[in-house]
């Protein structure tokens, strides 16, 4: 539709999750009216922080650090893991203030129809975790849609060859086919208060 770096700019903004062609025509539009300064400091900062945020080498949470401020913390429950599928889901989880364990970021969920199963996930790293026998809970906090659904189980068959180690499962409260991160405090809160054995 246009010509040059307009529309190269219109198809990589188009290219982020949750923009469609009319929002990044906007979005490119909108840059086009700032002065120089603020469109610098818009690139300079999505430049930083593609440099200096990491993923957690134990829970693959993102940090700025080798270890994320959850696993560097002496006064967590090193005793339980909550497994979510993205580092958003943390975030939504520590606005309950209802969970003082640690966390395991699979970095997605199982879903044949995008080619993603469970070797494409941090599930290898999750099993390692449990190995010096300090973890007496896992969590599954995955999202309540169908791959998220597909991931808990598939988690509930591999780790039910730890016996020592208790599996549950957030408790309903929260909306089908929706994701944690929309969840509100309350409703997340009183699921992970609720959660059951499996």
């Amino acid at each position: 539709m246009y010509e040059g770096p307009l529309q190269d700019l219109i198809d990589a903004l188009g290219s982020l999750p949750g923009i469609g062609p009319k929002s990044a025509q906007r979005i490119a539009f909108w840059l086009l009216e700032q002065n120089e300064g603020e469109v610098n400091h818009i690139a300079d900062t999505i430049r930083n922080t593609r440099s200096k945020v990491h993923f957690c080498t134990v829970c693959f949470n993102v940090s700025e650090h080798e270890l994320c401020r959850v696993c560097m913390s002496l006064t967590r429950d090193r005793s339980k893991i909550c497994v979510v599928e993205e580092s958003k889901d943390v975030v939504a989880i520590e606005r309950t203030h209802e969970f003082r364990g640690l966390y395991h970021v699979l970095g997605g969920a199982i879903s044949p129809i995008d080619g993603r199963g469970p070797d494409a996930l941090h599930v290898r790293e999750l099993v390692q975790r449990l190995g010096d026998g300090a973890v007496t809970e896992i969590i599954l906090a995955t999202n309540p849609t169908i791959s998220g659904d597909a991931t808990a189980s598939y988690l509930m068959r591999l780790l039910s060859t730890f016996p020592d180690v208790k599996l549950t499962r957030l408790a309903s409260g929260l909306p089908v086919g929706g994701d944690l991160e929309y969840a509100d405090e309350v409703t997340l809160g009183r699921a992970f208060a609720g959660r059951t054995s499996l």
